[in-house]
């Protein structure tokens, strides 16, 4: 499976109909652990968008995740979609399409124009928000919808104004995204100290999310997904990490699932 599942699994998790050009297939594995604890319908889902961390720095480093391990409750091992670069693979992952069905084929931003995940959940009168940093793929591509859109500076600005919006309990979807690991890889190397650090922030970030989501959302049955969308390689070449080709190290991904407790401490 690939990352395109993301989008029909969420949308079969919250009984909405999954956008007209997404792909059927969905995390059957994830939806079964979710039914066993009771839970038919997630009426609550935040997506932590992590940019370029591939399978290949969870076996490398694998204590990097202990933390992440304790909370979650699934994990998938997916591919990403070719290209492996972020506009392309975003566009897939939220709108549940090939690159060929929604037309970003290589690193470029335009504006989708087919159905995602944002627009099917605003149908169902849901409300949706992205929190981005500016001129990013996840601030760009998905523009022109019925999306609150938080743009800011970086990713701690973009981290504690998850916090606040989650605080308001407005939204029923929320896209989080950050994208320190990626900006460090072209700099560096996959396992720099910088990228490491990097990837520390993440899972950092996701935890914390995890307890404002478990407090803010107490009253309902939510989902937390942590969904990288590439991984990255080193170019011997140029001295420096980068990513966009068919190769396991960019192409291989964990995603990672967190759910609510509420159903199954009361049975």
């Amino acid at each position: 499976m690939d990352i395109r599942t993301l989008t029909p699994t969420i949308c079969k998790l919250m009984d909405i109909e999954s956008p007209a050009s997404s792909i059927d297939t969905v995390q059957e594995e994830l939806i079964s652990k979710l039914h066993q604890g009771g839970k038919d319908i997630i009426q609550k889902c935040l997506v932590f968008a992590p940019d370029a961390i591939g399978e290949k720095i969870h076996v490398t480093y694998p204590s990097y995740f202990t933390g992440l391990y304790r909370i979650v409750g699934h994990s998938e091992h997916l591919q990403s979609v070719i290209p492996p670069v972020t506009p392309v693979c975003f566009a897939s992952m939220l709108s549940g399409a090939s690159p060929e069905v929604h037309g970003i084929r290589k690193s470029e931003r335009p504006v989708l124009t087919v159905d995602t995940i944002f627009d099917t959940i605003a149908r169902a009168g849901k409300r949706t928000a992205i929190i981005t940093t500016p001129y990013s793929s996840m601030d760009l591509i998905f523009r022109n919808r019925a999306i609150d859109y938080f743009i800011e500076e970086d990713d701690a600005k973009v981290v504690t104004k998850a916090v606040a919006v989650l605080e308001e309990d407005r939204h029923d979807f929320l896209v989080v995204y950050n994208q320190e690991y990626d900006d460090q890889l072209h700099k560096t190397h996959p396992f720099s100290h910088e990228c490491l650090t990097a990837l520390e922030h993440y899972n950092q970030s996701f935890l914390e999310r995890h307890e404002t989501v478990a407090r803010v959302w107490d009253s309902y049955d939510w989902l937390m997904a942590y969904t990288p969308d590439y991984g990255g390689h080193f170019n011997e070449e140029k001295g420096k990490g980068e990513h966009g080709q068919d190769i396991p190290d960019d192409m291989n991904l964990i995603h990672h699932y967190a759910w609510s407790s509420r159903r199954e401490e009361s049975c």
